[in-house]
């Protein structure tokens, strides 16, 4: 602006969902977080519907100004996020969902365009929790299905909803389908996987999941975490006294409140579990010659010791659980991820469920030696798709050529015929998997 002024105008994208609820939530969860004292920048506007002068949803917030890290920096910016996740998921609620201001959720129950239930008021009455925006309970077609998305008032609810939302999409929609992932085709043979496989053990973890709930009541207290973090949304700014401090976390869409045992872990975006220097918490350093190697390769070996130094900090700085949620997750045409955990869940029933009554699931012994054959050759396929996003370019050069001398030494049409359908790096018409 002329006065030198800036802000940030966000208006989402089409295929936004839910869109009312996303925007309404975004907003509530930034002012509720910023009154906090947790750095988020100010919404100075917003509309959560396309009625007004501009014709869509937008939110108008504080432009926050950034600068990049150097190696010192990263170790003092981790433990200032870890202290920050601390303060974040220290603040309780009531229960889980997602937040909003109780103006907007009240509108939304009048409207007959977002039909909702009421929410659950929090000690400030001008926010309350309603429906969980967690994408994955609104995928595709999922936002026409009348499901129960919260608020969830026990960790029971929260375990058990994404489930039963998948349950009632496959029931509805559910179709045979081939593996989303064309690289993991082969292994069915190239046939349609039936969703009766998939409905199965989603029933099957419907009998598990109360046994899953940690015994530790403080588990399964209601908390809040950032949805997405990674470095472009972590702003950083240097101070009158040349220290870096943390200024702004951006980017709160699809935010949900759920119990603490489901939100620990490691953000996926600053995790380098695939390196084994990461894997052993070998503490980072660049190797002694770095100054012999190439640009390119110096290139490569700076920002492997960025991730590796991202990582070792962010663990050293917090402390780490392990989550199992798969059975809310969109099904993409098969079901071996979740089967997988099942079975993983049977093994260890004592100490999941802390003795006491049997597991209720029990799978044949065939069936587990098959299913976990299934599961490591499908790692190993999985593992060959690694590839470092600098690379991208010449991936997708040499699959063109791949797939070209496969299809030169195919000895049947049939074979080639199933090389130029599920080649795994060619485009494909994703709508049958909404």
């Amino acid at each position: 602006m002329r006065c030198g002024f800036r802000m940030v105008a966000r208006i989402p994208y089409p295929a936004t969902i839910p869109k009312y609820f996303a925007v309404a939530s975004e907003v509530a969860t930034m002012a509720f977080l910023r009154s906090s004292g947790l750095p988020i920048p100010e919404v100075y506007g917003y509309s959560p519907t396309p009625n007004n002068a501009a014709g869509t949803e937008y939110i108008f917030m504080e432009f926050v100004q950034g600068t990049d890290l150097r190696e010192g920096e990263i170790i003092s910016i981790s433990h200032q996020l870890a202290e920050l996740e601390s303060k974040m998921m220290s603040i309780a609620f009531p229960a889980g969902g997602s937040l909003y201001y109780t103006e907007d959720l009240e509108n939304a129950a009048r409207s007959a365009s977002w039909p909702t239930r009421s929410g659950i008021t929090l000690e400030n009455k001008s926010f309350c929790v309603g429906p969980d925006t967690s994408l994955r309970l609104w995928y595709g077609r999922r936002s026409q299905l009348d499901v129960d998305r919260g608020p969830y008032e026990s960790a029971d609810a929260a375990l058990l909803r994404g489930a039963e939302k998948e349950l009632a999409c496959l029931r509805r929609f559910g179709r045979p389908l081939l593996p989303f992932q064309r690289i993991r085709r082969e292994a069915y043979k190239y046939q349609e996987q039936p969703p009766s496989d998939h409905i199965e053990n989603l029933d099957r973890y419907l009998l598990i999941a109360p046994s899953l709930i940690p015994r530790n009541p403080a588990l399964s207290h209601f908390r809040i975490r950032h949805p997405d973090l990674q470095p472009s949304n972590i702003i950083v700014s240097r101070s009158p006294d040349s220290n870096l401090h943390i200024v702004g976390l951006i980017d709160w869409q699809n935010t949900s409140i759920l119990p603490l045992f489901l939100l620990t872990g490691i953000p996926q975006q600053l995790q380098n579990y695939d390196d084994i220097g990461s894997q052993s918490m070998t503490r980072p350093s660049l190797p002694e010659k770095l100054d012999d190697l190439d640009e390119t390769h110096q290139s490569e070996e700076v920002e492997l010791y960025r991730r590796r130094l991202v990582h070792y900090h962010y663990v050293k700085s917090t402390e780490e659980y392990t989550e199992l949620h798969y059975a809310g997750d969109p099904w993409e045409g098969e079901t071996l991820a979740l089967k997988i955990a099942l079975i993983q869940a049977t093994e260890r029933w004592k100490t999941l469920a802390g003795g006491g009554l049997p597991c209720p699931v029990v799978f044949d012994p065939d069936d587990v030696r098959e299913t976990m054959k299934l599961g490591a050759e499908q790692r190993e396929a999985d593992e060959c798709l690694e590839m470092p996003a600098e690379h991208y370019g010449e991936a997708m050069a040499l699959s063109k050529k791949l797939k070209e001398n496969g299809l030169a030494v195919a000895e049947s049409e049939e074979e080639r015929a199933q090389i130029a359908a599920h080649w795994l790096l060619d485009d494909m018409d994703e709508e049958e998997y909404m």
